[in-house]
């Protein structure tokens, strides 16, 4: 709502309402004691004095987003649209922000006080605020078909990952891998981590020279070109996405790869072939959608040989209680359409019920953390060239998203799991040996 300046009434006893500023109204959502300093339009101040952050609210309509959708969706349309500013953080990585406000609570008023408050600003009238561009951009793209179609999944992964290949590779380095990396050491750089990674999802799969390896939401074809490259497979890899199906294309055929190694633009429910010896999915789950997860786990057994193992790499929450879409919320509003998380162990549960045996399972949410301070770091580190690429408002939603994930992982709100299965064969024989030595 879109809050519209109107001239006081004069006093008298039924418009008699006390005066407050924007800085008192802060104090007494959030007490004198925030740890964020806080500097409005009307000029007036509140939080800590010294505080290394400073949040300004710089045009009146932020107190139309902050009213229409109180809390962190409010904030973040304010702050895309620049109603809202922050001094003391980089836009490409507003972790320290994040982490200082964590668990600050608003004491919010009743209705009435909260009218006061409002009059006592001089505001009247109350309109909608225009949502902004971004916010909008994932409802004109995806339309009202039915979610986790193949026509509605392709425009959400459209949205998300054909943002710019270009724009990637600034955030996520030479590797150009968008899931969580898994760190040997602690000193580990990112390239070697995310090498690593692959390395730990083929030794889990038991690739050996010869097999044939189907990876579904292969992204840049990452793990496709690794274990072509260093188990001797041959390698099918599908994305929804165009732009990476291009790029991964073109490095295929760089790297000397062509005729073991293959990225499709194509949905993975369109696989025709059969008869895989390992399965990979990494980073794909997120997409499909909870209610659909038996019969995506009954696909991907279908594609196996008997005896074959499927590894499921995915983001989940810290409990089973609350399965479901995150679309009502910034995450499934500005950067993952249609996006569901649930717990690992609804996972595992559609996994056995497709027939599959779980052999393995391991939370690498740590790594994941590290991964994003990384993947902040590049942002940073190449702000400018981002913002030329793709804009300051995706930019900004990047840098917002990207550190909210790493303090969520930081704070076990969400995890990260790699669930190992078998196609046991028909006499029990899960080809599994007695002993494993994974090793994180």
């Amino acid at each position: 709502m879109t809050v519209e300046p109107r001239t006081r009434p004069p006093a008298g006893p039924a418009h008699d309402v006390p005066a407050a500023t924007l800085g008192q109204i802060f104090d007494r959502l959030y007490g004198p004691g925030a740890p964020i300093r806080f500097e409005a339009y009307d000029g007036s101040t509140a939080g800590t004095a010294d505080a290394k952050i400073t949040v300004r609210m710089v045009k009146p309509r932020a107190v139309s987003y902050l009213i229409s959708a109180p809390g962190s969706l409010g904030l973040a349309r304010a702050y895309l649209q620049g109603d809202l500013e922050i001094d003391g953080v980089h836009p490409g990585d507003p972790y320290e922000l994040l982490r200082a406000v964590d668990g600050l609570k608003p004491r919010l008023p009743s209705p009435a006080v909260a009218l006061q408050w409002l009059r006592g600003l001089g505001f009247g009238t109350l309109k909608p605020p225009p949502l902004p561009d971004l916010e909008q951009a994932p409802t004109r793209r995806l339309g009202f078909g039915l979610r986790h179609s193949r026509e509605r999944d392709a425009s959400a992964i459209s949205y998300h990952y054909d943002v710019s290949n270009d724009f990637y590779e600034l955030v996520l380095g030479p590797s150009m891998t968008y899931t969580c990396a898994c760190y040997p050491t602690e000193d580990s750089t990112l390239e070697q981590a995310q090498e690593h990674k692959y390395d730990l999802v083929a030794r889990k799969l038991g690739l050996t020279p010869g097999m044939r390896l189907l990876d579904v939401g292969c992204g840049w074809g990452g793990m496709v070109r690794y274990a072509v490259r260093n188990y001797g497979v041959s390698a099918l890899g599908v994305t929804l996405s165009r732009e990476q199906a291009a790029w991964a294309s073109r490095r295929i055929e760089a790297e000397g790869l062509s005729g073991k190694a293959e990225v499709r633009h194509l949905d993975y429910r369109a696989v025709t072939e059969t008869g895989f010896d390992a399965v990979s999915s990494i980073g794909l789950i997120e997409h499909v959608g909870v209610k659909n997860y038996d019969a995506y786990f009954r696909f991907l057994k279908g594609k196996l040989r008997p005896g074959g193992r499927l590894l499921n790499h995915g983001i989940t929450r810290a409990d089973n209680l609350h399965p479901g879409l995150t679309r009502r919320g910034f995450i499934g509003r500005y950067v993952f359409p249609d996006g569901e998380l649930t717990g690992s162990g609804d996972i595992v549960r559609a996994v056995e019920n497709a027939g599959l045996e779980v052999q393995h399972q391991e939370n690498l949410r740590v790594h994941y953390a590290k991964t994003l301070t990384q993947w902040c770091a590049n942002l940073v580190a190449h702000w400018d060239e981002a913002v030329a690429d793709a804009g300051l408002p995706v930019a900004k939603v990047w840098g917002l998203y990207m550190a909210g994930s790493r303090l969520g992982f930081e704070l076990n709100k969400i995890q990260l799991h790699q669930i190992l299965a078998t196609k046991t064969t028909p006499d029990g024989d899960a080809h599994y040996p007695l002993r494993h030595d994974f090793g994180v």
